[in-house]
């Protein structure tokens, strides 16, 4: 690994999955290590302070192994660590390093979606409390009204295998209602979790017909096409053999991997790495 500088992507759980497996097929010449922290998931519930120690404990687990670039590919880390670890943590541990996050980048584009100027943001309890949806969106559309919706339960629906069952109807019913009760105008929601798209059938299934669903990894990918781009001193010290290495904290591997391989589209073989 001392030869590779791969791009290093942390997600709480499996959900980062769907924006890594946008990344890969944009930038597939790259190589890519995958981090879930599916010991410690969910961190919808948890506090400020419990997801940035979190989150930095495993970006330092990923610059450890060569990354000098991470994908915050978590709305609730990008929401409840993204800043402190850009403006205080990378300025002890190293400057020279890059952590990204998945907020600003859809924030930048949401407003291009939108004909009525009314969006819902659907995320986890951490990222709706947050508030960072409504100020990133604040500062790129200001003529947006955003309204936000807390869905703490799709997460343990996705992560325990039941988002394709009846169970799930009444759970993605009673969210949607509850987003659309504040606004009849609401023409474009935006799932601000990685999870959700695994809930994308039975959302669409459910909405009328002039309401857009928006999800995130396409946008992240264009985004980190862009960012490297703009960055070449970051581009050029990325290495590019195509690999694809995923990690758990989560001493179940077998099972990080079968629920990953729905996630990323493609099977997954990891490999256990204890939190220290």
């Amino acid at each position: 690994m001392l030869n590779k500088q791969p791009i290093g992507i942390f997600d709480s759980g499996y959900g980062g999955l769907t924006v890594f497996r946008s990344i890969a097929d944009q930038l597939p010449g790259y190589d890519y290590i995958y981090l879930g922290d599916n010991a410690r998931a969910p961190y919808g519930n948890r506090s400020f302070q419990a997801i940035h120690q979190y989150t930095w404990e495993c970006v330092q687990m990923l610059f450890k192994m060569g990354c000098p670039l991470v994908i915050l590919a978590c709305n609730t880390a990008s929401a409840k660590a993204l800043r402190t670890i850009q403006q205080q943590d990378l300025q002890n541990e190293d400057p020279a390093k890059r952590v990204l996050g998945v907020i600003r980048p859809t924030a930048e584009v949401i407003g291009n979606y939108t004909q009525t100027k009314e969006i819902g943001v659907l995320g986890t309890k951490g990222t709706v409390q947050s508030g960072s949806y409504l100020m990133e969106i604040e500062h790129f559309f200001p003529e947006l009204k955003v309204y936000q919706q807390a869905c703490p339960l799709w997460v343990p629906l996705i992560e325990n295998g039941e988002y394709d069952k009846p169970g799930a109807d009444y759970f993605v019913a009673s969210y949607l209602d509850q987003i659309l009760a504040q606004s009849t105008n609401i023409d474009t929601l935006l799932l601000a979790c990685t999870h959700y798209p695994l809930l994308l059938d039975k959302i669409r299934a459910y909405l009328p017909g002039h309401i857009q669903v928006v999800s995130q990894g396409e946008i992240v990918a264009k985004s980190l096409s862009d960012y490297l781009h703009r960055h070449p001193e970051m581009e050029q010290k990325l290495s590019k053999n195509g690999t694809q290495q995923f990690f758990t904290t989560s001493d179940d591997t077998a099972d990080f991997d079968h629920h990953a391989s729905l996630f990323f589209s493609a099977k997954v073989q990891s490999e256990f790495i204890p939190l220290k």
